[in-house]
């Protein structure tokens, strides 16, 4: 009975330790809440930088490409991408939104299109919404949303 329960012991680590080869390994994501505030400049022809603070992941900075696709005055209807630069990684996030050309409020939202150094393969979408001073282009703004990442090392 020594011998078989041995054998049972045996075969039983064999057969866990062949499971734990086979199996794939599992990706530690996990999803970050975005609260933060930017200051930024607005350079014209579509182009804006910006300083991120409060974003914890997204803590840095920004440059912001944009493209008129469309006017209803006073509101004015853009697409581009937010490229967000902190010290381990690069985000970029496609958007969509819309500036008020009387007031300098605008609201755009988007989805995480690419993503580099810690936040490879980060998904997520975020939602941008702020007030541009239209005499000289600078801008405050809150930057919301939710970012997913494997941040295991």
């Amino acid at each position: 009975m020594k011998t078989s329960g041995r054998a049972n012991r045996l075969f039983l680590l064999v057969l866990f330790g062949t499971l734990v080869m086979i199996s794939p390994a599992q990706a530690a994501v996990s999803c970050h809440k975005i609260n933060a505030t930017g200051t930024g400049q607005d350079f014209g022809g579509g182009v804006t930088h910006a300083n991120i603070n409060g974003g914890g992941l997204l803590n840095g900075t920004t440059v912001g490409n944009f493209t008129v696709i469309g006017f209803s005055p006073p509101v004015a209807s853009f697409i581009g991408t937010v490229e967000f630069t902190t010290k381990q990684a690069t985000l970029t996030v496609t958007i969509a939104g819309i500036l008020d050309v009387t007031t300098g409020e605008f609201s755009a939202s988007g989805s995480v299109s690419s993503a580099t150094g810690k936040l490879a393969g980060a998904t997520g979408t975020l939602l941008f919404d702020g007030i541009e001073d239209l005499t000289n282009g600078s801008f405050v703004e809150d930057v919301t949303g939710v970012v997913c990442a494997d941040l295991s090392p």
